[in-house]
């Protein structure tokens, strides 16, 4: 089996497409309307909602890590429970524990970046396409776990802190990214580089999207229901997933 076919034979995750941030940013919306749809139209409160969803969570990345290729519901479900952990993981921190958003914000970078740097110091790369061992797995969904309740404290940041509001907030995250993709385009920056800041910020984008739908008129959102909305967003997703199978290729079967 040639090298590059053996490459993706090992790798556990999807290829970095243009299919793959669509889908992302429909899973960390989604993530954002079923946490406040748990944690607050249930009334399960931050703190249990994150002990169920964080327990969904170890058991996918248990199941993930021992998966022997890339399994495409498997990852996504894995992602999905990732966001939605960091959503009320991040509302737990920012709002019971009273650190705020902008501190709260800090901390969780912090945690990111360290995340990165102890990764980078055992295995050398954190390049996503790398992801071909349980221990650089165990790397890659701990710094996601953390980059999306970063996101989800980011995304409460620009909206409630800093004034810009939900749509003030889908512009924002949205030119980042479009300037990401404008660095991915017309410049020789590290393409790791680009990858973790842009998984980093779809995840406040969602976050600003999922609120958007969600929260009251009086609060500037479209006052949708949480779990009407959690739906589509899954239909959404397994949409993506359908047609990502489409063009991932199976070197699993050669």
């Amino acid at each position: 089996m040639p090298n590059q076919e053996l490459n993706h034979f090992l790798m556990k995750v999807p290829q970095v497409t243009a299919l793959f941030w669509i889908c992302k940013i429909f899973a960390t919306t989604f993530g954002e309307t079923a946490g406040d749809a748990f944690s607050m139209s249930l009334n399960w409160g931050y703190l249990l909602s994150t002990f169920l969803f964080a327990a969904i969570f170890l058991v996918l990345v248990f199941f993930q890590i021992r998966s022997k290729q890339y399994q495409p519901v498997l990852y996504w479900a894995t992602i999905i429970a990732s966001t939605t952990v960091g959503t009320t993981l991040a509302d737990f921190v920012d709002r019971s524990l009273g650190i705020g958003y902008f501190a709260g914000s800090g901390l969780l970078l912090i945690l990111v970046l360290a995340s990165l740097f102890i990764w980078y110091q055992s295995q050398g790369s954190i390049a996503p396409q790398n992801i071909n061992s349980p221990r650089v797995e165990l790397f890659y969904w701990i710094t996601i776990t953390f980059s999306q309740t970063l996101g989800t404290a980011l995304g409460d940041w620009s909206a409630d802190s800093a004034g810009l509001g939900y749509v003030g907030g889908i512009f924002l995250f949205s030119a980042l990214i479009i300037v990401i993709l404008m660095l991915y385009f017309f410049t020789s920056v590290s393409r790791t580089l680009l990858f973790w800041s842009a998984f980093v910020l779809t995840r406040p984008l969602g976050a600003v999207v999922g609120d958007f739908l969600d929260k009251p008129y009086a609060q500037g959102g479209l006052d949708l229901s949480r779990f009407g909305a959690s739906f589509v967003l899954l239909l959404c997703i397994a949409v993506c997933i359908y047609f990502s199978q489409k063009i991932q290729p199976n070197f699993a079967h050669k």
